[in-house]
């Protein structure tokens, strides 16, 4: 029995429907500690994108219009690798079942090798125990049968099987998958969807989107009953009135109004993190142990749901594409006041907000580089999840776009700063790669879960020393921390340092901490400090 294009639509709501319920499930595979636009929630927002065009799909659509109106959503929609990776997996979905009426075994079996074709070209270095391998050996076991009289539910149902073998391999793989003793987030993703779409191919229901979040791992259902239980993420410092004050009683308390709480003393300051229903309960047990700064109280039942009402927003409001003015234009994507006005001040003509556990949308990056006035465009992904999407959106406009592959926010700075408006765009393209590679980037966040990464152990809370993304050490005091891997960053050629200071350091304990980093390097290196106001990071550091 082939698949029909009211079956076909029906599964694909089914699907992304599934990915949303188990997100948590996929995010809780992570084993990086450092805050990351988690794989299940990317791979959710992604393939919910597609939703409103599929539930506004007539019954009577052939195969190929509901597959290709997928598509086409899903890459629009697309967030980080594995939310692009995805997209490009049934994009080629869209082009194998192109003018068909109904979709047979063969016909999904050569859509999927399109679609497994695409997504590893549209990575520089693939990585196998991953999603892509995942893909391919299911393909490559399933698709002598494909050929036989199989139905096309019994063949994706021989397909999933497949899928489910290789991810089990995933940790034969890559070590540090292994290591955690986890499979790979972004097979299982792509494993939950799949079976949502099963569960409507076999005769089933369309599974709904729940309300409550209930995924079937231990981990993941104590993440997703903390989520329900506790409405707010609440961060704050508190500055200790003297150094014999306990913070344990703290910590013990706040674990009894709330849940992933974190006290870190540093050198006479106590950074507080809880998840709680009560926040103001927390912050009157902390002044308890002296005074509050910095503090932020999240909603955290809004953001998911804020974030695709803005998506959809932003359809309905889309502007023309800008009137080209001039020869060449730059995005950059940035998070924070400082450092977006820093990429403005040097010709940034469009700034797109995210980064590191916000990765903007394909959408997001289309929109500004069609309201960039330029001919030729620069896109600035700065950061190596949003990358990928980068480039996709620039295969979806006429603009001539080249994205530059900064993965950090100083190689970024660095590639604006060696633009030569005189020169022509091919050789600003050379000077500015070539820039990337000449600057040192260090950043400095906390570890979001106890880990063992790259022979680090790691404690959630820790602060962590990022060189050029890779951890290299753990430490208990920020300004400790940014002396520490300032000075690995500078080598013999090195003559500037730019410190950015983000949103959870107060401004004097960021000039402190500046005035003990100038005392330990050379007089000969000049040191700046910068009010780069970003989320995540209290420090990233730019060494040129």
């Amino acid at each position: 029995m082939n698949i029909s294009g009211k079956l076909l639509r029906d599964a694909l709501i089914s699907g992304a429907n599934n990915i949303y319920n188990e997100r948590l499930r996929v995010d809780e595979l992570n084993v990086f500690p450092v805050p990351d636009g988690d794989t299940g929630t990317n791979m959710s927002m992604t393939a919910k994108n597609a939703l409103e065009e599929l539930t506004q799909t007539p019954d009577g659509a052939t195969a190929g219009e509901v597959a290709k109106k997928a598509a086409s959503a899903m890459l629009r929609g697309a967030r980080g690798n594995s939310g692009v990776i995805l997209s490009l997996l049934f994009r080629g979905l869209s082009k194998g079942l192109a003018g068909r009426e109904s979709a047979g075994a063969g016909d999904l079996s050569a859509a999927l090798k399109l679609g497994i074709d695409a997504a590893y070209k549209s990575v520089m270095k693939p990585t196998e125990g991953t999603i892509l391998t995942v893909s391919r050996e299911a393909w490559e076991n399933t698709k002598d049968i494909a050929e036989t009289d199989i139905s096309a539910a019994d063949f994706i149902k021989e397909y999933i099987d497949e899928a489910k073998k290789s991810l089990e391999k995933t940790p034969e793989l890559l070590p540090a998958l292994k290591k955690a003793g986890v499979v790979d987030a972004g097979g299982m993703g792509y494993i939950i969807i799949l079976e949502g779409m099963y569960s409507v191919l076999s005769g089933g229901e369309i599974i709904a989107a729940a309300d409550e979040v209930k995924p079937n791992t231990p981990v993941a259902a104590a993440a997703a009953e903390e989520q329900l239980l506790y409405n707010y993420n609440a961060e704050f410092i508190v500055r200790k009135d003297t150094e014999l004050r306990d913070t344990a009683a703290l910590c013990a308390y706040l674990e009894t109004i709330g849940a992933n709480a974190s006290v870190v003393d540093d050198d006479g300051i106590i950074k507080v993190h809880v998840h709680t229903n009560h926040p103001g309960k927390a912050l009157e047990e902390g002044l308890k142990l002296g005074a509050l700064d910095n503090v932020t109280i999240e909603n955290m039942r809004k953001t998911y749901n804020d974030v695709i009402k803005a998506d959809r927003a932003k359809q309905k409001n889309k502007k023309a594409p800008a009137a080209i003015t001039k020869d060449t234009g730059f995005v950059a994507v940035a998070a924070g006041d400082g450092i977006q006005n820093l990429f403005k001040d040097l010709g940034a003509d469009q700034i797109v907000s995210g980064g590191q556990t916000m990765n903007p949308s394909t959408e997001d990056l289309l929109d500004a580089i069609e309201q960039t006035p330029a001919r030729n465009i620069f896109v600035l992904p700065n950061n190596k999840n949003i990358i990928l999407a980068s480039e996709q959106a620039a295969k979806l406009t006429d603009r001539n776009v080249c994205v530059l592959q900064t993965r950090t926010i100083p190689q970024g700075i660095s590639a604006m700063m060696n633009y030569d408006p005189d020169g022509d765009f091919k050789t600003n393209r050379a000077a500015m790669t070539e820039a990337i590679d000449r600057v040192g980037s260090g950043q400095i966040t906390f570890a979001v879960r106890d880990s063992e990464y790259d022979g680090h152990k790691i404690k959630q809370g820790d602060i962590l020393a990022m060189d050029n993304g890779k951890i290299v050490f753990t430490e208990k005091s920020l300004e400790k921390a940014l002396v520490k891997l300032t000075k690995r960053l500078i080598n013999s050629s090195s003559c500037f340092v730019t410190v950015m200071y983000g949103s959870d350091v107060a401004e004097e304990d960021a000039a402190a901490a500046y005035e003990l980093l100038r005392s330990k390097v050379s007089s000969d290196v000049e040191v700046n400090l910068v009010n780069g106001g970003q989320p995540v990071y209290y420090y990233i550091i730019s060494v040129e």
